[in-house]
């Protein structure tokens, strides 16, 4: 299975997700390939930690950039259970190189009116992509999500009404655990002591990612 953590706007937490979902897939038996995408290497920085931190990732790790993402994405994914790309904040060779061969998008928006603006532009990338991958699965879900306020809401509700995005209920809060996780090269799930929500949040996008729905 191809995952792509992406969209068209940066700093919504998509190298988050994409660390965290390769160490929860190869913590469940799965061998993993995480690739680096995104011109910003913070995947491969976040790796390098947790391979100090722990002497091994769990997972595979290496960086691509531009038509290789495709091409050597094709070559070694026959040798893995998954392949999670991370890409970067921009409509790039790479990300829609990692579009055309991908069976999930993953697009985190945060709960924000600037972010929010940025759907059409990934709607309009997903519709392209989609007339040589017709079977991409295009998912959107909060990130980041307020712990009060309307802003989740009516962001979910424009969501919901966008056009080539699927939106999944399952939100990520704003919690330091992601942040604290990150900078010591672990999961969330692996932080101590454990964000209890931040865990359970996570485990229910995890599922959904997996789900059979997803695989087929």
């Amino acid at each position: 299975m191809i995952i792509v953590s992406g969209g068209t706007k940066g700093g919504c937490g998509k190298t988050t997700l994409a660390t965290n979902l390769a160490i929860m897939r190869a913590q469940s038996g799965r061998e993993v390939l995480l690739i680096d995408a995104d011109d910003q290497e913070t995947a491969t920085d976040f790796t390098i930690v947790r391979t100090e931190r722990l002497g091994s990732s769990g997972y595979t790790s290496i960086k691509l950039t531009g038509p290789a993402v495709r091409s050597e994405t094709m070559k070694l994914a026959k040798k893995y259970d998954d392949v999670v790309i991370d890409v970067g904040g921009r409509d790039t060779t790479s990300q829609r190189a990692a579009l055309s061969i991908a069976h999930v998008l993953l697009v985190p928006f945060v709960p924000r009116s600037f972010d929010v603006w940025t759907l059409e532009k990934v709607a309009e990338l997903v519709k392209e992509i989609k007339t040589i991958n017709p079977e991409l699965k295009a998912w959107t879900f909060i990130n980041r999500a307020d712990p009060a306020g309307n802003d989740n809401e009516e962001a979910a509700e424009v969501l919901q009404d966008t056009e080539e995005l699927t939106y999944i209920n399952a939100p990520l809060g704003a919690r330091k655990a992601f942040g604290k996780a990150a900078a010591q090269g672990l999961a969330v799930t692996e932080l101590k002591p454990q964000d209890d929500k931040a865990v359970a949040e996570l485990e229910t996008l995890f599922q959904i990612v997996f789900s059979e729905e997803a695989q087929g």
